[in-house]
């Protein structure tokens, strides 16, 4: 069900305003027309055919019955501060102080801890088959996903002339259009250098190139790694994201150095780290439940 025409023009100049002024990622602005369009849909089915008509009590509403189709909590809060910041940009524009989503919170769900691979499952994994440019590749991307903890976005986006493999950092650009400097492992600088030897790539061109030469596509990445890693013998849902999960918990248990895990991450407030001091523990738990006398289970 498509949205009423006003209600669509305000997602659609909110949209404009984010992709010229804050240069938001397509996939970021993709997330905003998807949840802004599913409170426009259903505002146009209540006959709320203006954004200005949005009450605190209806909005509260939406929340619940959403949540009631089995919208999860954190999904509710996406949409909420997406709601939020949508307001606050037709404030600007309109001299209003109108913003029903102020104070308004989703319900919350269940901490769904990640998923990670151990040192071993890991080591199984980058240790990939190097014979032919395409072992050269495969080895060098899942080195530098473990080694640096990259995104996805970052890893298809990354240039030669971001890397520097003679003091190992990599300089990639993050959420938000932000940029950080990543230490490279040894092991990743390596692979890096052997594939770049083997694929004789320009300094200007993607370290991990598609089709035509451009950026590799993030899909194409994701198929890739998950028939590796069924290729190594690891039967976890591999993607991504656990090997950036996996880098966060190995560098945290050996370091115990949260601010600097941040860091590396590139997280904008540290309580998106700190899910990771949960991982952690789990680990201690373990070893303390496998070794303490009193701890044992019979």
């Amino acid at each position: 069900m498509s949205a009423d025409a006003p209600l669509q023009a305000g997602i659609e100049a909110f949209l404009g305003y984010l992709a010229v002024e804050r240069r938001l990622s397509a996939n970021t602005l993709d997330a905003y027309r998807r949840d802004l369009g599913d409170l426009a849909a259903w505002m146009d089915a209540q006959g709320l055919s203006d954004w200005r008509r949005l009450k605190q009590e209806a909005l509260r509403s939406y929340v619940a019955g959403a949540h009631r189709r089995g919208l999860s909590g954190k999904s509710l809060q996406r949409r909420l501060s997406a709601v939020r910041s949508f307001y606050r940009h037709l404030n600007r524009s309109e001299s209003s102080e109108l913003n029903p989503a102020l104070g308004l919170r989703a319900p919350k769900s269940p901490r769904k801890l990640p998923q990670v691979l151990d040192a071993d499952e890991m080591t199984r994994l980058v240790e990939v088959p190097t014979d032919g440019p395409e072992g050269l590749r495969d080895r060098a991307m899942l080195e530098l996903f473990y080694s640096s903890g990259l995104r996805l976005s970052e890893l298809c986006g990354l240039r030669w002339s971001a890397l520097d493999l003679a003091d190992g950092l990599v300089t990639v650009l993050g959420k938000g259009g932000k940029s950080r400097v990543v230490p490279v492992g040894s092991h990743a600088r390596e692979a890096l250098q052997a594939w770049r030897e083997a694929s004789a790539l320009g300094v200007g061109a993607p370290v991990f190139p598609g089709r035509g030469g451009g950026p590799v596509s993030p899909r194409t990445v994701q198929l890739r790694l998950r028939k590796l890693a069924m290729q190594q013998g690891l039967f976890k849902r591999v993607h991504p994201h656990l090997l950036r999960h996996s880098f966060a918990s190995h560098v945290l248990e050996s370091s115990g150095d949260l601010r600097g895990v941040q860091e590396l991450l590139g997280h904008a407030d540290i309580a998106t780290t700190q899910i990771y001091t949960h991982l952690d523990f789990q680990h201690l738990a373990k070893v303390y439940d496998a070794a303490h006398p009193r701890a044992r289970r019979k």
